[in-house]
This record gives structure tokens, sequence and C-alpha cells, in this order.
């Protein structure tokens, strides 16, 4: 048994590979991130953190750079850059109207944005739930800049009930602790019947 990986005969370089092909996210050690089951130390798994509220998600911790403070600092940031962004589109738009390039170019270029930002919302939202697919964020980073606003209204709304991304990490560190937890048993087992074998 590997005191390294904590499972009985696997190497890490093909536990690693294990874990790269099932899609989740792996460290160097090829461990899942935020597990912590590469690091040698035997606590466990530990939370992801997440952008602006770190590991405070996970118990809510109070205090004044607690959860809940955060949760409103990054509502309001997200709605103040909201306003400012219209602002400059406003602005922007203002600047083709008196350029006169036509009608059919302003609206175009209205649908365009529009378009890319009800776009960016839904991608941005749907990356709440689960993780994006990176080939695919690549292709898509042209639109979601284009459609930025879409993209801070979604985590505008998504702070009003809970950390974005909170219920993903959630379910991926209460599967790991899940998991942690079953292999520290197995690993234990029953003492007696190890010396009765032998």
């Amino acid at each position: 048994m590997s005191d390294e990986n904590g499972t009985p005969g696997t190497p890490a370089e093909s536990r690693g590979a294990t874990e790269a092909s099932s899609g989740a996210p792996t460290d160097p050690a090829g461990d899942p991130v935020g597990t912590g089951t590469g690091m040698g130390t035997g606590t466990g798994p530990r939370p992801e953190p997440l952008r602006f509220f770190g590991t405070t998600w996970l118990d809510h911790d109070t205090g004044p750079r607690g959860y809940a403070v955060r949760r409103a600092a990054v509502a309001l940031g997200s709605l103040l850059a909201v306003v400012v962004s219209c602002l400059v589109l406003r602005f922007a738009y203002q600047g083709i109207a008196l350029s006169d390039l036509g009608g059919f170019v302003t609206v175009l270029v209205v649908v365009m944005f529009a378009v890319c930002s009800s776009l960016a919302f839904r991608h941005t939202w749907d990356g709440f739930a689960k993780r994006p697919d990176p080939d695919r964020q690549a292709s898509l980073r042209g639109l979601l800049a284009v459609g930025f606003v879409g993209s801070l209204l979604a985590y505008f709304f998504r702070t009003l009930t809970e950390a974005p991304g909170e219920r993903l990490h959630r379910e991926e560190y209460d599967a790991a602790r899940l998991r942690y937890e079953r292999r520290t048993t197995r690993r234990t087992g029953n003492p007696s019947k190890k010396r009765r074998r032998g």
C-alpha cells in the first residue's frame, strides 16, 4: 500500500491518468482539485476556493470578511459593473449614431450586443452548475468578451441566492469526502481479521 496516494498498489501516474480521464480538474500531483489527498497529510479532502469567497462558502463563515459580507460585496460590485458597462455601451451607441453609418449598421451592432450578452449570461449561468469544457470555453472567449454584460448579470443574480459556483463545489467536496471516508474505512478494516489471516 502506498502512503503517498492512499490506494493499494496503484501508482500515482495511473491514478492521475484515471482521474484526468474522468473530467475532474486535477492538481500537479494528479489528485482532484480541492481533495488534498496527494499532499501526504492524511487529513482528507479540502474545499476548493471560490473566486472572491475563498473557502468561506463551506461553513458560511461569519465576521467582517465572512461569507455574507462577501456575497453582499460581490452582488453590489457586479451590479455596479453592469451599470458602468451599460453607460459605456450607451456612449458607444451614441458615437455610432453620430457617425451616421446608417440605420442597418446601428441595428446590427445593437442586435450583436444583445445576442452576445444573452449567450454569455446563459454560458456563465450554466458554468455555476457544471464544469465548463475547456475547449468550448476557449472557442467562446470572443463571444464572452463582447457579451460581458450578460456574464456580470449572471454573477449578480447568482449571488442573490449563493456564492457563484457554491453548489457545484459543495457537491464535489461532499463526493470527495465520501470517497475519502470509504477509502479510509476500507484501509483500516478489522485488525483482528488481518491477524488471523497472517
